[in-house]
């Protein structure tokens, strides 16, 4: 199945390189959500240990969106290396550089190398809510049933 390129939505982010090692964000294949973003730094993250690692790169995101930092699915599985705050949120209004918070929940030591792919960006249209105090709340069939209500199965 092909995708229809004429119904992607795109929306420009500015970027501004302040690394020579810096990479853009890159989409591996079309339609895919997130676009890889790397780490310009050589580090090695220990067991159990969390780490902001910066990728060279500031944005400008329209206002109306936000860029959510996200965990690579295969570094996860197959090496327990996490986005810590994931999804980590990038507002419009920020304009440092971007850092990764990564976690190492393995027992071995991971090594991280400049243009390395450390997570993945996805950016999203944000929705302000209009919190209004109220007195009642309309009744629902879940109540107040909280943690685990609902079973393991």
């Amino acid at each position: 199945m092909s995708v229809d390129k004429t119904k992607i939505n795109r929306v420009k982010i500015k970027v501004q390189r302040i690394s020579p090692d810096a990479k853009l964000p890159n989409y591996q294949h079309l339609g895919d959500a997130g676009a890889d973003i790397c780490s310009t730094i050589n580090y090695t993250l220990k067991p159990n240990e969390r780490k902001a690692i910066p990728i060279g790169l500031k944005v400008e995101i329209p206002q109306g969106y936000e860029l959510q930092v996200r965990s690579r699915s295969g570094l996860a599985l197959k090496d327990g290396i996490f986005v810590l705050n994931s999804p980590g949120t990038i507002d419009s209004g920020y304009r440092g550089e971007i850092q990764v918070i990564l976690i190492n929940v393995s027992d071995k030591e991971y090594d991280i190398h400049i243009n390395q792919r450390i997570a993945q960006i996805v950016l999203n249209p944000v929705f302000i809510a209009i919190f209004e105090e109220d007195e009642t709340l309309t009744e629902s069939s879940r109540g107040s049933a909280g943690f685990g209500s609902t079973g393991k199965k």
